[in-house]
Order: C-alpha cells, then structure tokens, then sequence
C-alpha cells in the first residue's frame, strides 16, 4: 500500500469538491425537509405544489451556483 504523504495536496479541487457536496446537501435538505413541513402542515395535496415551488427554488440555486462557478474560472 502506498503512502500518500508524499503526494501534493489539490486544495482546489478539494474545494470544488466540498463546495458540490456542501450545495446538493442544501438543495435535499430544502427539498425534503420543505416538503415535509407543508405536508404537515397543510396536508399533502398543498405539499405537490409546495415541492414544485420548492424545486424551482433549488434550480435557481444551482442557477446562481453555475453563475459564480462560470465567474470564478473566468477569474483565473
């Protein structure tokens, strides 16, 4: 087994990385936890609009996500 101790570190694509995982947990995380509280709330024929209204809010995230990812790589 190697030892990777000796090998460079890719802090940005680390980051890159952290920075997808950290976005997709967020959008579930709204997704779900949104749509379980309207569902509770309101009951659940409320909830199939609640999850569409939900949805295009993570889509206007990961909209805004690809904006200053696409800003970034024209940065450098």
């Amino acid at each position: 087994m190697k030892d990777d101790a000796d090998r460079p570190t890719d802090l940005r694509a680390r980051r890159r990385r952290e920075q997808r995982r950290l976005f997709w947990i967020a959008a579930a995380f709204l997704v779900v936890v949104g749509g379980v509280t309207i569902a509770l709330v309101y009951g659940p024929p409320a909830a199939a609009l609640g999850l569409v209204c939900l949805l295009a809010g993570a889509g206007l995230l990961g909209l805004l996500w690809l904006i200053l990812l696409l800003i970034e790589r024209l940065a450098e």
